[in-house]
């Protein structure tokens, strides 16, 4: 078959989808016929150049993808072009590899191809697909026709898989006839793609389609079976389409947001009592500081995060302990001697070190059990929004990704996924468990009676002459009334000689009677 003489809609309604000879164009939903010309025919300078669609799980986006990259080769893609395809595995990027070769097998266009272990190349005009996965791909230098990012909630949080993201976008201005398409089933709320979707939302040069499950071709059957054996997390993403959060994160976004109610830094006061979190890392994690105080709230203690400083290392520079030290003794002074919490593991001899400075250190020994009330601790916190934190950026995006888990003990720990981390988050539980594991005190302070009644211009008859007590608001009644009265008998000369009060029935009473 020729394609040189095919409209791209007219290739891709047959391309023959399995060996019963089905066609893409009998069985195609409205959806999936509506995504397809949005993307073959949209190549005016007016049309988005951008796409972000998503399906539940089984909704033909493999097949569909490597459908439309076969039609755009070899009816769209000029003379010696290079597209892309960049699945989230090997796995992946091999499967959709395989479905493009199928399609061209069984619609007779594979005479008119080259493939290669990870490409395809147009015979005629050179044209030709990479397909590459995107924990081991880059981007960069690269003038793309077309590309394609598969299943991009799925791809990993690793800063790799980010740059290769960012260098993707970035190589599209290069070409004015370039396009992009996202397809994929939605993820996690706290997945970069998260963003890149929502932006996309807002914006005019993007196409977004948002397929709603189930499918209509899904079995209820199936579906209840699934719904049973999931996770309802699980369940929402994958067959329902929806952007839902796992049930082991640490707080919801929706929780995280209500606990923003600080902006930057918050200076010493007085009137509170401090504590100091660290969490150590020197090259690959960061050495993390925070300083918090708490207050008591309607629901209980509320823990505000002051100040959060973050250090970071490289394998040229890792972190230096005497720059930890200096750092956590200078916070502690600017905070009224604050206490430091610090897990002991790496931090033996620095703990010894500032408590010879004359520092409060803790560093017991953090047990299974202990981490598991860290981790708690401040999963409790966070949703009953009993904590208030500053709008740093890093910090919310950290709090949103860290998972709290069960261990194998039954226990539960703070962990991360891959490409993440969660030492800010460590430190911050460090800190808050030590302030709500101690009661509130109320600050105290020293008064003068006298001063107090002038504040207020009132002067107890009583109290020129002794006789009042200013503190109790009564009458001096009982002992104290008699010694009262003794110091007003006494003479200037007496006081000045040292001579002691007469007290009636006392030991220095002369008519005191004695048996």
């Amino acid at each position: 078959m020729s394609a040189a003489v095919l409209d791209p809609l007219g290739l891709l309604a047959t391309l023959v989808l399995d060996d019963a000879g089905t066609l893409w164009g009998d069985i195609a939903e409205g959806f999936q016929r509506e995504d397809a010309e949005a993307i073959l025919t949209g190549t005016a300078p007016s049309d988005p150049r951008s796409h972000f669609l998503t399906r539940p799980r089984g909704g033909s986006k493999t097949t569909d993808l490597a459908a439309v990259l076969l039609v755009v080769l070899l009816t769209q893609a000029p003379r010696r072009s290079t597209s892309h395809a960049y699945a989230r595995d090997l796995d992946q990027a091999a499967l959709l590899l395989d479905e493009l070769r199928g399609l061209a097998e069984r619609s007779g266009l594979v005479g008119l191809l080259d493939f290669g272990a990870a490409t395809v190349a147009v015979r005629s005009s050179g044209a030709r697909l990479r397909v590459e996965s995107a924990d081991a791909a880059s981007a960069f230098g690269r003038r793309p026709y077309f590309v394609v990012a598969d299943e991009l909630a799925q791809w990993p949080s690793t800063r790799q898989a980010r740059t290769l993201w960012e260098a993707i976008v970035s190589g599209l201005p290069k070409r004015r006839d370039s396009r992009l398409v996202v397809l994929t089933t939605a993820g996690d709320p706290v997945h970069w793609s998260s963003k890149v979707i929502d932006n996309a939302r807002q914006s005019p040069r993007w196409r977004v389609s948002e397929v709603p499950g189930p499918l209509p071709w899904a079995d209820p059957e199936d579906l209840a079976e699934q719904r049973r054996m999931l996770p309802e997390s699980s369940y929402a993403r994958l067959h329902l389409n929806r952007w839902t959060a796992g049930e082991d994160r640490l707080v919801s976004a929706t929780d995280l947001a209500a606990c923003v109610r600080l902006h930057g830094s918050q200076p010493y006061d007085s009137r509170h009592r401090y504590q100091l979190g660290l969490d150590l890392g020197w090259v690959n994690d960061a050495t993390v500081l925070t300083v918090c105080h708490v207050e008591q709230g309607e629901r209980g203690p509320v823990v505000h995060l002051d100040r959060i400083t973050v250090m970071r290392g490289t394998r040229e520079h890792p972190v230096q302990i005497a720059d930890v030290e200096r750092l956590a003794e200078l916070t502690s002074k600017q905070y009224g001697h604050a206490p430091l919490r610090v897990d002991p593991r790496e931090a033996v001899a620095m703990a010894q070190s500032l408590r010879d400075r004359g520092m409060t250190v803790d560093d017991k020994q953090l047990t299974v059990q202990s981490v598991g009330k860290i981790g708690a601790s401040l999963h409790l916190l966070l949703r009953e929004h009993r904590m208030a934190l500053p709008d740093d950026p890093d910090l919310l995006e950290e709090l949103s990704t860290v998972r709290l888990e069960t261990t194998s003990l039954g226990g539960l720990r703070l962990n991360h996924d891959s490409g993440n981390h969660d030492d800010q988050a460590m430190s911050l539980g460090l800190a808050a468990l030590a302030l709500i594991e101690k009661p509130i005190y109320e600050t105290g302070g020293i008064s003068n009676p006298n001063e107090l009644w002038a504040a207020r211009k009132m002067v107890h008859p009583g109290q020129s002459d002794g006789t009042y007590d200013p503190y109790r608001g009564r009458a001096i009644r009982g002992p104290l009334a008699d010694v009262r009265a003794a110091q007003r008998n006494q003479t200037e000369a007496q006081r000045r000689a040292g001579i002691g009060l007469v007290v009636p029935g006392s030991a220095n009473d002369p008519g005191r009677v004695r048996r």
